[in-house]
């Protein structure tokens, strides 16, 4: 079975990229500069921001879908970002790092079922939740902070 992880489209966010501090804050949006490293990790990239960077910190509705599981958390996306991660058969690095929620849904947006996995362990859980016929795709969260990290499908 393969998976593949794909980070958000860069587009949904470039509009952002040119607002100055105050037209951000009026859309709920900050820009932070990267203070440390790991610890902002761009959900374009699917990598932690290095000393430096700018990060924009919004809302993202994640799991857009007509149903009680409808789901919407803070993120950060590196400014400036223009080509979104695409990795298949293994974890990117912002992923790998860290203790995740792995959550399936079926192709309704139901939750079918959900792991908690340990730094190394996703990968064995990813394909073990991919083993149910009814999952259709599957989001990975940070166990820790909650936020979503990134959609895991199929390939």
């Amino acid at each position: 079975m393969t998976y593949r992880i794909s980070g958000l489209e860069p587009s949904l966010f470039a509009p952002l990229y040119r607002l100055a501090d105050e037209d951000l804050a009026k859309q709920g949006t900050i820009r932070m500069p990267v203070t440390g490293s790991p610890g902002f990790p761009c959900r374009i990239r699917l990598d932690d921001a290095e000393f430096g960077q700018t990060m924009l910190l919004l809302n993202h509705v994640s799991h857009d879908v007509a149903n009680p599981y409808r789901a919407r958390h803070a993120i950060f996306v590196t400014e400036g970002s223009l080509e979104p991660a695409d990795v298949t058969d293994a974890l990117p690095p912002a992923l790998e790092r860290r203790i995740l929620s792995l959550r399936a849904f079926d192709a309704a947006g139901m939750m079918s079922d959900a792991v908690l996995a340990q730094p190394g362990e996703a990968d064995t859980a990813i394909r073990r939740l991919f083993e149910a016929p009814e999952t259709a795709y599957l989001h990975a969260h940070n166990a820790i902070r909650g936020c979503f990290a990134a959609r895991v499908d199929r390939a």
